[in-house]
């Protein structure tokens, strides 16, 4: 992995520092993003956890909508996870400020409140095969009920009778939108898959 990488975690609210610290294990520089000014020179962008809501009033306030699409523009990989795909989707259901960038449509707080968080191994196409699988974790998740024609699945949960699909990653080019929280763990492997889209962004 290239050292000289720049990697920003989108800083506002939410469990930003977790993921710095998954990209510095990883041996990039991670920095933290609040203004627009700061997106300049980065390979990519994290979208953390937190409180959507909140994530996009702030990002409205710190005129940051704008910058981030066309950041997004330009082919640099976005990635969002829990309230960051939230942020990421084109449709949640109710009026929010949204970045409305990659075609799904997500549920917001899927499985209930803080006391139904969950955690669950996964196959993940192109990061864990269910030999290996991805531990995830997931704290008043969201669900993405839909997907457009150019969204691939990334993963499923288990058919359970109570969702209709169960899609808790999706991939749409270079943008990425996740239910869980890989950051949570010590398994670095879908930061490791983010970043590689950053090095075919630069091929």
């Amino acid at each position: 992995m290239n050292p000289q990488i720049n990697i920003g975690v989108l800083a506002l609210q939410g469990a930003f520092r977790e993921h710095i610290k998954a990209l510095q294990a990883l041996g990039v520089n991670a920095l933290e993003v609040r203004l627009p000014h700061q997106l300049h020179g980065l390979a990519g962008i994290i979208i953390p956890g937190g409180e959507s809501t909140t994530i996009g009033k702030l990002a409205v306030q710190y005129e940051l909508i704008e910058p981030l699409r066309a950041f997004s523009a330009q082919g640099k990989p976005v990635w969002g996870t829990c309230a960051g795909a939230i942020f990421l989707s084109k449709e949640v259901g109710r009026n929010q400020p949204l970045l409305h960038l990659m075609d799904i449509t997500v549920q917001r707080n899927a499985f209930g409140s803080q006391i139904d968080s969950f955690e669950t191994d996964l196959a993940i196409q192109g990061v864990a095969d269910a030999e290996h699988p991805f531990h995830c974790i997931f704290i008043r998740a969201p669900l993405i009920e839909k997907v457009g024609a150019q969204v691939r699945v990334l993963a499923r949960l288990p058919q359970d009778g109570n969702t209709t699909n169960g899609i808790v990653a999706a991939q749409q080019g270079h943008l990425l939108a996740t239910s869980f929280h890989p950051e949570l763990t010590n398994d670095l492997r879908f930061h490791q898959y983010f970043l590689s889209l950053t090095e075919r962004n630069h091929e």
